[in-house]
């Protein structure tokens, strides 16, 4: 898989280093993927929320391909496998826990913050235990794996939001 994220060779390590750790937030507090899955929440209210479905698929798409590049490339300087500081996995992968969900035509949806609230708590939930053979996905080489398990999370919250929006709709 590291072919083909062979253009992050160049980028520097200062580049690569503070991009995966989101700057100093991966070394802010004893639970960094937390800190990175609610700056993901921002990340996802300012770049994704009033986005065209292409559009998002497309920066969706983009991000997660970026993110597995500078990951690949923070494990190998780093010397380590997914250390907690990495944190650009969980900021990468929240958008992906609600797509298609504020579609006004699907669910009506009027009232955000208890969404991304639900959802946030939902992520960490399968992101932290890893449940459903997400942990199978962690296993994967390089920033491929360290990425892929929080995509797997972020799909699986998703999956149960639509599931809790058609409950409640």
């Amino acid at each position: 898989m590291r072919k083909y994220f062979i253009w992050a060779l160049a980028l520097p390590d200062k580049l690569v280093l503070n991009a995966a750790t989101l700057g100093p937030i991966g070394f802010k507090t004893k639970a960094p993927g937390t800190l990175g899955s609610v700056v993901g929440i921002f990340w996802y209210i300012v770049a994704f929320h009033h986005l065209a479905p292409f559009e998002y698929l497309l920066l969706l798409l983009l991000s997660a391909y970026v993110s597995m590049a500078i990951c690949d490339q923070a494990e190998i300087r780093m010397k380590m496998r997914d250390p907690g500081v990495i944190i650009l996995d969980e900021f990468v992968a929240i958008p992906f826990c609600f797509i298609g969900l504020f579609d006004p035509a699907q669910y009506g949806i009027t009232l955000l913050w208890p969404w991304l609230l639900a959802g946030f708590l939902l992520f960490r939930f399968f992101d932290i235990l890893k449940p459903l053979g997400i942990n199978k996905l962690q296993k994967m080489e390089g920033g491929v794996g360290v990425v892929a398990d929080d995509l797997g999370a972020a799909l699986i919250t998703c999956a149960m939001l639509h599931g809790i929006a058609m409950y409640v709709a």
